[in-house]
């Protein structure tokens, strides 16, 4: 095949940059965390440390991936889990498959059959009838033979034997560590809980929560580090800064007392060979009005370096100031390098709900390209004093729409046109960043993106950022609180924007898959993410849906990707978006996938919660694919 200039500059990166990267991961097996780079295996959260969701397998490739057949199976309990919570990307090691599954049972699995090898059952009180919550997997840990799972569930954090599945009696009490403790806060109340899993570096585990979103106070989103073998903490990042630390005056005074939020909620990557932890957080609470924490609000809506050994800033970037439309930074940065300048630079590369990807140097937490602050709307709520400008990154381009007005409402048909002018003839239009107000207001991108927690896939050979990303439009608007409540303004929900069939109210396409060059700094695909049939067959090209979850590459030049409303798994071309290959899921696979090596044959992975409208396809549980 003809080597044209973006792959010579891009494998030019690539070799260049290889030394480096094997004395990273040489660096990683030696401090006993196993390989830090990419495997046969899926040995972290998000594929491997620097969260690139890729696979170095090519056994399955565009012209055989069309033979994938269920080769087995994991199902949970009847009505264990309620639709859209069953969340886990499996990781496998030495050909063990480690899950958080149904009622949040920590499992040890074959991972060539699905054999269950152990499973731990942490929630003992809960009903079968009742949903659990979400774990939306584990962290594997080892030195020599002490082999040791993590697992984030509820508002703990447990620690197990990776062999035998005992808890680890001497890990905090009895195999477990109280996260509503040593927040150097008293949160009695508040509720916290822990979703993602955590990462590892030399003997810490370091983890991160998720609060209530407010009006409702709440509790901090602090970062913590914990001893993997004691689970004591060895250090606290507090991400609403208290007295005499730094950002501490980007809030109002008593806000490290009051204020909750600025948490992470969609993983971490660490780049082990620089000693370096990043950590994307989340908006301040209350999402949507803050005259009680007035300032840029630091370290809400950051991309945060942190020392991984000690917790100390490194450098931070923020995305939104004062942010009022819950843009939280959604999901682990991508830990890549690229060409630029004509030079290898190593980056990270952050997707966000806002639609940008923000590039940013490793060390410094520079730009790659400038970023400038633009003026934006004012608030015309009372007490409320939104930031006077918004970052806007040159380049590269945003992947989703921006901005709505009248003339993007949906035209799929004249009927649900004409009923959407009249829906919307007294809501505020415009460009992002309008804050809510008292007036329906309508935000694109919507609060669940642009890009959401599944963040991105990475292939370094072709230097391609490959982002799953909404382009749904979500209105809210604030009414007074009731007397005594102890807050202002309550809102009146999350809403999605829908014609009278229940289509989303923009014009198509609704859900993508976009396909970026961060070499170049351009766009070079998009293909819809998910189907809505009955349109198809009314002669509308395929929309793409709502979607949650994340997309993996692979070697073999295919893209994995589920998490759409048409509980479908599909298989695309990574070079140009085409779909490959596409089967029914008895829900929704609403997480991200994985794939893996054992006994010399490649599989691939969906976790799907139960669907009472789905009655065709594989699951609901842990469904499992190889070729036939």
């Amino acid at each position: 095949m003809p080597i044209d200039r973006r792959t010579f500059v891009a494998g030019g990166a690539a070799s260049l940059l290889a030394p480096a990267n094997a004395a990273a991961n040489a660096s990683a097996a030696a401090k006993g965390l196993g390989p830090a780079g990419p495997t046969h295996e899926w040995r972290f959260y998000n594929g491997d440390a620097a969260s690139t969701h890729y696979s170095p397998l090519d056994q399955i490739t565009p012209g055989n991936v069309a033979e994938l057949k269920v080769a087995w199976q994991h199902l949970p309990e009847e009505g264990a889990r309620a639709r859209g919570m069953f969340e886990c990307t499996p990781i496998v090691v030495d050909g063990v498959m480690y899950i958080a599954g149904s009622r949040l049972r920590v499992q040890a699995l074959e991972a060539a059959t699905g054999k269950l090898i152990w499973s731990q059952n942490p929630l003992t009180e809960v009903s079968s009838t009742r949903a659990a919550g979400v774990s939306r997997g584990v962290t594997y840990w080892r030195d020599g033979d002490d082999e040791r799972i993590f697992a984030p569930v509820r508002d703990r954090l447990l620690g197990f034997d990776a062999k035998t599945g005992e808890p680890l009696k001497d890990f905090g009490k009895n195999g477990a560590v109280d996260l509503t403790q040593d927040l150097d806060r008293d949160i009695t109340g508040l509720n916290l809980f822990s979703t993602t899993p955590g990462a590892v570096y030399k003997d810490l585990i370091i983890v991160t929560s998720r609060p209530d979103e407010g009006p409702r106070q709440a509790a901090p989103g602090h970062i913590r580090a914990y001893d993997v073998h004691t689970g004591r903490r060895r250090w606290i990042f507090h991400t609403i800064p208290h007295p005499g630390e730094f950002g501490h005056d980007t809030w109002s005074p008593d806000s490290w007392k009051t204020s909750g939020g600025a948490n992470c909620w969609g993983g971490m990557s660490v780049d082990h060979e620089r000693g370096l932890v990043y950590i994307p957080t989340g908006s301040p609470t209350f999402d949507f009005w803050g005259g009680d924490r007035v300032g840029k609000n630091l370290f809400g809506n950051c991309i945060l370096c942190l020392n991984a050994e000690t917790g100390e800033r490194v450098w931070h970037f923020q995305t939104v100031h004062h942010d009022l439309w819950d843009y939280d930074v959604p999901g682990a940065p991508q830990l890549v390098s690229v060409m630029h300048e004509g030079r290898p630079r190593d980056i990270v590369a952050q997707v966000s709900k806002t639609g940008w990807v923000y590039m940013l140097d490793r060390e410094t937490g520079e730009p790659l390209y400038p970023i400038e602050e633009r003026p934006v709307p004012p608030s015309d709520v009372a007490g409320e004093k939104a930031w006077p400008t918004q970052p806007y990154p040159a380049k590269p381009p945003a992947f989703c729409r921006q901005e709505m007005f009248p003339d993007d409402l949906s035209d799929i048909s004249p009927e649900a046109n004409a009923y959407l002018k009249e829906r919307f003839k007294n809501a505020r239009f415009g460009k992002m960043f309008v804050p809510p107000g008292e007036r329906e207001t309508i935000a694109v991108p919507g609060y669940h993106g642009g890009g959401l927690w599944g963040g991105a896939s990475w292939d370094a050979g072709r230097g391609w950022l490959f982002i799953n990303s909404n382009e749904i439009p979500w209105s809210i608007h604030l009414v007074d609180a009731k007397p005594d409540s102890g807050y202002p303004f309550e809102h009146t929900g999350y809403i999605r924007l829908r014609d009278e069939e229940g289509y989303p109210a923009i014009k198509p396409p609704w859900g993508q898959i976009v396909a970026m060059d961060l070499n170049k700094c351009e766009i070079v695909w998009t293909a819809p993410l998910g189907e809505y049939k009955e349109l198809t067959k009314r002669g509308i090209a395929p929309t793409g849906t709502y979607n949650r979850g994340g997309n993996i590459a692979t070697k073999g030049g295919v893209l994995f990707a589920s998490g759409t409303l048409d509980n479908t798994f599909r298989a695309f071309e990574a070079a140009t978006g085409k779909v490959l290959w596409e089967t029914a899921l008895k829900g929704g696979g609403f997480s991200t996938p994985s794939t893996y090596e054992a006994g010399g044959k490649q599989y691939v992975t969906i976790s799907v919660s139960p669907s009472r409208s789905a009655t065709e396809g594989a699951g609901p549980g842990l469904v499992v694919y190889a070729l036939s």
